[in-house]
Formats: structure tokens, C-alpha cells, sequence
């Protein structure tokens, strides 16, 4: 039996190697000198960020992986220990990057009078005003470690900053023979999070800053007097965070993630990030009592990429930051003062941020106080730290309505908040489901049952990005508010089978994962294909974050082969490679990456002229076709088909920030020809026209009502 030519490992992109990519097309707008100096310093800070989950998670499980001698090969055709290899070398030329890029700016901004001053640099009057602020605010929050003095000797826990040192009794020093060293002890000091990662200065002009490590590193002989201090470095370990919990045989698993959360903190280290150009005695010191290889060892400008973020976001110096672009009201609710006779006559579009996220938080705050309402149900993956959503729902059970809310506790690094939400609603009388054993239900879904002349009607809000209305005002997503009775009947059925023992039942119009979803999207591509012919090529158009599941990967390869236009638009992971003569040379894929993180998933299929047009909160990943509850919906009204299929046409326009994927697995710049398109600015363009014509009286054109429902 000859084996499937499209499963070639020539035909595949490393899945760790193209997130690789994606990181360093975000590290390219931190170094674009187009923008403004501190919107390229979060671009910098983002790419840290990006890098440290890169390491707790995918870096930690081929770590597993090679050390239990696993050989087996990713469609690439790369064992576990080729991929840590390849990573580590790229991985390190990118912090080798960011590092020249952090200093290039911090550089840039010095120029204009913002001053982060290294220790190095700091003058007596620094030294003096420190001294006193290290004793007044710092000192007392402190718990310095002599790590080899303590047992069982302390495990510092991942992610935690840390000052090292190595220091020396002065005592002995004195006493020492000529020649003779003292043996020096290695001690840290955990670096308090809840301070600010900045110093002020004295200064007369301008902002001058510190960084509180340099602070602490430059201040140990008052921790530890009597001894000297031979080096200090700043350093933080970062563990093993994929924690794998096999919920099927866990009775609690409020307490089982609670425990998974603690344990993070003290599982096996993945890497050390150390300041750059350390005192080789403090890393190799480091490197031996963590027991990690050179390889696993990163010498960085900063250590913690959160300080970036924290400079960048500081009050004033706006002229280097980006130009604010505010939420408008959407489109689809200029007009409306009653949202429930707005969803009767018209289905509603949402597209965040350039349309406030307002519209979705009070749609749940007017449920949780209509007396009309009677239930509320919804599904919960991330939330914000003080979200207004998860207060209505608890106020919606105080009055009495029928609440039920699935909080995902799986979701990876957002467990701890997820579990305190998940207490709190059930203090209020909600009814908390902890997830679906053997699956994380990433589905963003929710439905008001509301009693209107006699009868109950449903309303729905189905999504591709989370109920967090902080994220919300960073990430690109669409919304749907509708009451079609087949789409209403299909989340019903959604949220009992999350609440019950229910079996998959069969969607009307939905597809769900894990059941049923990658078959659905085969099958739309091979009616494509059926219906592609020369003269009308079929077309699909998809966007959506990362594209790793190898059998998706064929069925676009299949469809490329029978003459199918794809266009993909995919922010992240892209393990396809197109332009592969007689296999993927109908396929292009392009990445934006812009102010807002791209997060919408978008499909189109021509079908025969026939167009059809889906959402979801799905990715082509395997992980959420076959290991998460996902859902794809149709959008069935004509206007919001119309202007989501205009979106599409709009991402793959750009000629500003968009890149094409090459066949290698690298990027280039999409070539510009004729006029300047950047899809986000115009989106936000058009958000604000559509808010501006309707100031003005000018007449917004809908399609006819929906015929009421007998």
C-alpha cells in the first residue's frame, strides 16, 4: 500500500519553528520605525511575554518528551530533541534581537527625556536618594535566601524575579592568607512584585528612572552586613507550566486545579533568563544548582518583560504613544433603544474593538435586570480581573433568575482568577459547571430566556473571542447577537449538553467540536472542490489564529491541487506551505500583525456563487478540533454576510502590515501597489464614519425585518 503523498514531511512547517516566526513578526513592529517610540516598546514587551509561555508550555514538553527518549517524528519529520535544538538556536538569536532592540530604544527615549539610568551610571546624589528609599520602602518587604546555609534548600518558584549574589565575609577576607580566596556564598533575593519596577530619581529635567533590581542589587550590603558583594545579576527561572490533569478521574476539580496552580511553582526549571553579561561565577553557579544545560541558559536586557510594558503605558510623553482610537457604538445598534425589539427585527454584527464591547456587557446587565428575563446561561473561558459581566451574572441570581455558567477552569494561566470566579458565582446562587471532563470548552456562547406575550423567546450572542471586557479593547474580534429559532434551538442543546449527560445531538445549524467540527470544514472544503471548475474556479477564504491540524493541512492541499483558490489570512502557527508547485501553488497565506491582536476566525466558501459565511471560536489545530468544545456558526443575514465577506476582501488588501508566508516557512512584506491599505486603521475609520452619518441624519439602509415567528 503506497503511502499519501501529501503526508510528506517536505509538505510541513515545524508547528515551535513557525511560532517562532510568528514572534519575530512581532519583534519586527517593535523595530518599525514608523511607530511611535513606546507603542514599539509594548511590541518588545509582548514578544518577551510571548517567549516566557513559549517555555513554560511547548519548550517544557518536548523537554519531557527527549529526556523519556521519545523518538517520534512531528509531520515535519523532527524528533523532540532536533526541535529543542532548532529552538534553541533560533531562540536565542531572537533574545539576541530584543535585547539590541530594548537598548536601541531605551537609548531613543533618553534622547527625549525619559531615562532609565543603569546602575552603572548612577551619580552620588542617585546613590544617596536610593540608599534612603531602599531602606524606607524596599528593605523591609525583602526575605534574602543563603541558599546553600538552608535545608532542604529552597526551591524559588518559576517566574518569581530574583537578584543573585555572591558575597563574602569580610571577616574572612581580613583573615585570609595572601592568595587565599574565601569561600563566597550564593544568596537571592526575591524581587516584591507589588512594587512598581521603577525608581524615580532626582532629576531636574525630564523623568529619571531606576530599575528596583539595580535598586536591591546595588543596596545588599545593608541586607547582609558584614559581607561583601563579589557580583550580582538579576534572574528568573522559568518551570515546567504544562501540567496535564486527567479531569475524567478527578471527583473535585475545583481542588485538583487549585493544587495544579500551586504546583507550577515548584516543577522542573526549562530555562534561565539572567541580566545581560553576568558575572560568569553567578551563572555558572545558577546553571549548576538548577541542573540546566548552556543551551537553556538566556543572557537578556530584561529580565521581566512586564517592566516594558509597565514604561510604556507610564503618564505623559503621549507624543510617543499611539494615537487613541476609541470604541464606537456599533453600527448595527445606532438607532436602537430597545435592544430585545432590535434582535426581533435583525440580526446584529459586532466588531471589536472598533465597536465597544459595552454593547455585550450590557446586554447580560439588562438581562440580569429585565423582570421579563427568566434565564441566563453562558459560557466563561476568560474573564477580567474585575469583570462586570460575572457581577451581573451574580446579580441576576439575586433577583431570582435561573443562572448557569460554565467556567472553564483549564484555561491555562488563567486558572487562579477562573477558580475565584467560580466561588464568587456560586456565592451568589449561580449554577457553576466546572467544565466537560476530558475537554476545555473554549465555545463563547450565551442565551437569555425572556417571556414575551405568552411565550418564551431565546437570544443569542455567539462569539470568536472571550467575555473579557478588557481584552476586548485589544483583540480583533466579531460578535452575533440573533433569535433565529434554528441557531436559539442549537445553543439550547449546546449548553445542555455541557450541564447534562446529554449526547451529541444533531445541529441544525451549528457544528461543535469535538464531535463533528473537522468533518464539517472537510466537508465545505470538498463541495468546493465539486463545484471548482476552470472557468469558476471555487474560492475559500479563511481567517483565523494558527493552522497546525495535519488533515486540515491536506484537505486544502487536495483542494489547491483541484484548482480551488484558497486565501488564508493566519495570524500565528502556519504549518502549510504554500506555493509548492502542483500541490500548494493555489494557496496563499498572509499575517497581520498590527496595534490589535488578530483574533477573529472568519470562513467564506464561494460554494457555486451560493456564498456561505461561518464564525467560530475554533482555530485548524488539532487541539481544537479533537481536544476542546468548540462551535462554528453560519451568519445567515444578508447585511452582516455582506460586511463580514467586505472584512476578508479588506485583511487580504493590506499592503501596510501584512506579510506573505514563502514556501521556506519565512515572511516578506506584502509588496504595495497603488494606494496604502492598513485593514485595522480601516476598520476603525469606518466604525467612526458609520457613528458620524448617523450624527448627521444621514439614513442607515437595512436589510427587510424577519417575518415574526408564529
Amino acid at each position: 500500500m503506497s503511502k499519501d503523498p501529501l503526508k510528506s514531511p517536505e509538505l510541513y512547517l515545524n508547528r515551535e519553528l513557525s511560532w517562532l516566526e510568528f514572534n519575530q513578526r512581532v519583534l519586527e513592529e517593535g523595530l518599525c520605525e514608523e511607530l511611535p517610540l513606546l507603542e514599539r516598546l509594548k511590541f518588545l514587551a509582548i514578544v518577551g511575554s510571548n517567549l516566557d509561555e513559549f517555555f513554560l508550555v511547548r519548550v517544557a514538553g518536548l523537554m519531557r518528551q527527549s529526556a523519556a527518549k521519545i523518538r517520534r517524528r512531528d509531520p515535519s519529520g523532527m524528533t523532540p530533541a532536533e526541535q529543542l535544538t532548532a529552538i534553541s538556536s533560533r531562540a536565542h538569536r531572537m533574545f539576541d534581537d530584543l535585547s539590541a532592540a530594548v537598548r536601541d530604544l531605551l537609548r531613543q527615549l533618553t534622547d527625549h527625556g525619559l531615562v532609565v539610568v543603569s546602575r552603572s551610571a548612577w551619580t552620588s546624589p542617585h546613590r544617596q536618594h536610593l540608599k534612603s528609599y531602599f531602606a524606607r520602602e524596599i528593605m523591609p518587604l525583602l526575605t534574602p535566601m543563603a541558599l546553600e546555609d538552608l535545608k532542604p534548600r529552597p526551591l524559588l518558584p518559576s517566574m518569581q524575579m530574583h537578584v543573585g549574589a555572591l558575597i563574602v565575609s569580610e571577616a574572612e577576607l581580613k583573615g585570609a592568607a595572601p592568595g587565599e580566596e574565601p569561600k563566597a556564598k550564593f544568596v537571592a533575593v526575591p524581587v516584591p512584585s507589588q512594587l512598581s519596577r521603577f525608581v524615580s530619581l532626582p532629576t531636574e529635567q525630564g523623568v529619571h528612572l531606576a530599575w528596583l533590581e539595580d535598586v536591591i542589587a546595588g543596596n545588599l550590603h545593608e541586607l547582609f552586613p558584614g559581607y561583601k558583594t563579589l557580583a550580582a545579576a538579576s534572574f528568573r527561572i522559568a518551570r515546567d507550566a504544562d501540567v496535564v490533569l486527567h479531569d475524567e478521574e478527578v471527583e473535585d476539580l475545583l481542588h485538583a486545579m487549585e493544587k495544579v496552580v500551586h504546583s507550577r511553582l515548584r516543577r522542573a526549571p526549562v530555562r534561565l533568563a539572567i541580566s545581560a553579561n553576568p558575572d560568569t561565577r553567578v551563572k555558572n553557579w545558577l546553571t549548576r544548582w538548577l541542573k540546566l544545560s548552556e543551551e537553556s541558559v538566556y543572557e537578556v536586557e530584561v529580565v521581566n518583560s512586564a517592566s516594558l510594558m509597565e514604561l510604556a503605558n507610564r503618564r505623559g510623553f503621549d507624543m510617543f504613544k499611539a494615537e487613541d482610537w476609541p470604541a464606537q457604538r456599533p453600527r448595527d445598534l445606532i438607532g436602537s433603544d430597545d435592544i430585545w425589539q432590535t434582535l426581533q427585527n435583525r440580526d446584529v454584527l459586532l466588531f471589536h474593538p472598533y465597536e465597544a464591547f459595552d454593547s455585550v456587557v450590557q446586554l447580560v446587565e439588562h438581562a440580569a435586570d429585565d423582570p421579563g428575563v427568566l434565564a441566563i446561561k453562558q459560557t466563561l473561558y476568560r474573564t477580567s480581573g474585575d469583570s462586570p459581566i460575572v457581577r451581573a451574572l451574580g446579580r441576576a441570581a439575586s433577583n431570582g433568575k435561573e443562572v448557569t455558567v460554565l467556567v472553564e477552569l483549564k484555561a491555562r494561566f488563567d486558572e487562579a482568577r477562573n477558580i475565584q470566579w467560580a466561588k464568587r458565582l456560586e456565592d451568589a446562587g449561580v449554577h457553576v459547571i466546572y467544565g466537560v471532563a476530558g475537554f476545555k470548552t473554549h465555545a463563547k456562547a450565551l442565551m437569555i430566556v425572556r417571556r414575551e406575550s405568552q411565550r418564551l423567546q431565546r437570544y443569542v450572542h455567539l462569539a470568536t473571542g472571550n467575555y473579557n471586557d478588557r481584552t476586548a479593547r485589544m483583540y480583533s474580534d466579531f460578535g452575533l447577537m440573533t433569535v433565529d429559532r434554528d441557531v436559539a434551538a442549537d445553543v439550547a442543546a449546546f449548553f445542555n449538553l455541557l450541564t447534562g449527560y446529554s449526547e451529541s445531538v444533531g445541529w441544525s445549524r451549528l457544528a461543535i467540536a469535538p464531535t463533528g467540527l473537522r468533518q464539517k470544514f472537510i466537508d465545505l472544503i470538498d463541495r468546493e472542490i465539486q463545484v471548482s471548475s476552470p472557468d469558476r474556479p471555487g474560492l475559500i477564504m479563511a481567517k483565523f489564529n494558527s493552522l497546525q491540524d495535519p488533515e486540515m493541512i491536506r484537505a486544502l492541499y487536495r483542494a489547491s491541487k483541484a484548482g480551488v483558490q484558497v486565501r488564508l489570512n493566519v495570524r500565528g502557527i502556519c504549518c502549510l506551505r504554500p506555493g509548492i508547485p502542483g500541490i500548494s501553488d493555489n494557496i496563499e497565506v498572509r499575517s497581520i500583525i498590527d496595534r490589535y491582536l488578530e483574533h477573529a476566525r472568519i470562513f467564506y466558501f464561494r460554494n457555486g456563487g451560493h456564498e456561505e459565511v461561518y464564525l467560530s471560536s475554533a482555530d485548524w489545530m488539532t487541539r481544537n478540533l479533537s481536544k476542546r468544545l468548540e462551535i462554528l456558526f453560519p451568519v445567515l443575514d444578508p447585511n452582516a454576510r455582506r460586511r463580514l465577506m467586505d472584512a476578508l476582501q479588506v485583511f487580504f488588501a493590506d499592503n501596510v502590515k501584512a506579510k506573505r508566508l514563502l514556501s521556506d516557512g519565512t515572511y516578506r512584506p506584502v509588496e504595495r501597489k497603488g494606494h496604502k491599505m492598513r485593514a485595522q486603521l480601516h476598520f476603525y475609520q469606518e466604525a467612526v464614519e458609520a457613528v458620524r452619518e448617523a450624527s448627521h441624519g444621514v439614513p442607515q439602509f437595512r436589510p427587510l425585518t424577519r417575518p415574526k415567528e408564529e
